[in-house]
């Protein structure tokens, strides 16, 4: 890829799953240190496009590049592309027999090589970055939902990743566990980190994304700044989105 500007490229992604569409022709291009935020129904392929972008599922058809790589099907190239690439899941999915700090020096031994002492001191100034460095002896099953999912943050941030990818961070959180994730989040994107989130917290649209992708029927029906989404959106499928999601 020429334009060194654009971290991802997405290129008439299809996935379907035996007669369902679940991304249908999807192209976007991503710029580095732009927080892009997709929303949509659910069903509606925002999760399935955020997986295939990190190769958890493989295409049906299309391309996908990754800071100038393409992603192929060899698997040591996607896992060296993969690990560029932080992911942070609805459900945390931490170990739940290793402490917290232990979660986030697995993958820096395993993946980056690094020492015990090295993981244990990058693992630490991460959970300090996500505000929960008194939790690192601390096991998953005593920490609240807000807690793990920083957990799982700081594990992704271990790696030195140069994109983070977000599949509804905030959505298996109860009310007032929520806002701690967000603020997470905000500091990431106003240090400029490359991130691509799946949200229904419009609030965090409206701070954070530079860039809106409204999806419904695994096709992009709207592409837009946060301003064009809430003042100005072109689609009247959008507009009923908005309706029905600005109520509650």
């Amino acid at each position: 890829m020429s334009n060194s500007d654009h971290i991802i490229v997405v290129k008439n992604l299809h996935k379907h799953f035996g007669t369902i569409k679940a991304v249908d022709g999807v192209s976007i291009d991503i710029e580095r240190g732009k927080v892009v935020v997709v929303i949509g129904p659910s069903g509606s392929g925002k999760s399935t496009l955020l997986r295939c972008i990190n190769h958890l599922e493989e295409p049906t058809s299309g391309e996908i590049w990754i800071d100038g790589e393409k992603l192929t099907h060899a698997t040591k190239q996607i896992n060296e592309i993969r690990a560029e690439i932080g992911m942070v899941f609805q459900l945390f999915n931490l170990f739940p027999h290793l402490t917290a700090m232990e979660n986030v020096t697995l993958a820096q031994r395993v993946v980056r090589h690094r020492s015990q002492a090295e993981a244990e001191q990058i693992a630490i100034e991460k959970l300090q970055r996500v505000g929960i460095p008194e939790k690192a002896d601390s096991y998953p099953a005593n920490l609240s939902g807000g807690q793990q999912q920083r957990v799982a943050i700081a594990r992704a941030l271990a790696m030195n990743p140069k994109i983070m990818l977000f599949d509804e961070p905030t959505s298996a959180l109860d009310p007032e566990m929520i806002k701690e994730v967000l603020d997470v989040m905000m500091d990431l994107a106003q240090e400029g980190m490359t991130m691509v989130c799946v949200s229904h917290e419009m609030g965090f649209v409206r701070s954070a994304a530079d860039e809106v992708i409204f999806m419904d029927f695994g096709k992009i029906v709207e592409h837009t700044t946060p301003d064009g989404l809430f003042n100005n959106p072109q689609h009247d499928r959008t507009k009923l989105f908005l309706s029905q999601i600005l109520e509650h």
